[in-house]
């Protein structure tokens, strides 16, 4: 059976999604970032990490397609035609590579200057919400007139919503400029599979 390690608030609430979504069985286990639970089955001290049967996976968008591609009765993966698996691969890379880590300096600003003072760290997390806005108009402009980031439901979704939320608590704006990623996390928190995720991650004992 599938373990997944995730910590509440971190990307790996989008696989434990897509693992409800499939609707196979499976088990969550809760960790601490760099704890000795998680370096025991991922070095990097990092989540997401899934279990299965053995193998272990890491990196969120890799278990992703893992995923969609073990599970391709839950129709998780977009079309199953080149163009629709370049498509798959574009969007996952720039959730990864784009988005992700423009929230980087306005989680970390220490890592992102040698300053210390905090009008030096509160400098570096206005770029880093500066990149945050840049990245997330590319993703709101590419939403309209669609339900979906693809041209059905799929593990990209999921990968974004974390992101999505991020943006929230952290844009003094939130989402105002952004209406077409609004009503994506509106749909995708109206779902009641998402809804059973979150109070799981909420719960201090899940």
């Amino acid at each position: 059976m599938k373990t997944l390690y995730y910590a509440p608030g971190a990307c790996s609430l989008a696989p434990h999604i897509v693992l409800a979504w499939i609707g196979a069985p499976y088990n969550v286990k809760r960790v601490t970032l760099g704890s000795s639970d998680i370096l025991a089955v991922n070095p990097a001290g990092a989540v997401p990490t899934l279990e299965d049967d053995g193998f272990v996976l890491t990196q969120a968008g890799a278990i992703l397609h893992y995923l969609a591609r073990k599970h391709p009765e839950a129709g998780l993966g977009g079309e199953s035609t080149l163009k629709g698996e370049a498509d798959i691969g574009r969007w996952s890379s720039f959730l990864t590579g784009d988005l992700h880590p423009s929230f980087y300096p306005v989680f970390m600003p220490d890592r992102y200057t040698i300053q210390t003072d905090s009008a030096a760290l509160k400098a570096t997390q206005e770029a880093g919400l500066g990149l945050v806005r840049k990245r997330l108009r590319i993703l709101n402009d590419h939403m309209a007139g669609k339900d979906w980031i693809l041209d059905r439901r799929s593990v990209i979704d999921a990968y974004s919503f974390p992101m999505i939320r991020w943006a929230i608590t952290t844009l003094p704006e939130k989402l105002h400029d952004f209406p077409n990623l609004q009503a994506l996390h509106d749909r995708v928190v109206a779902d009641e599979t998402v809804k059973f995720v979150l109070a799981v991650e909420s719960d201090a004992t899940g």
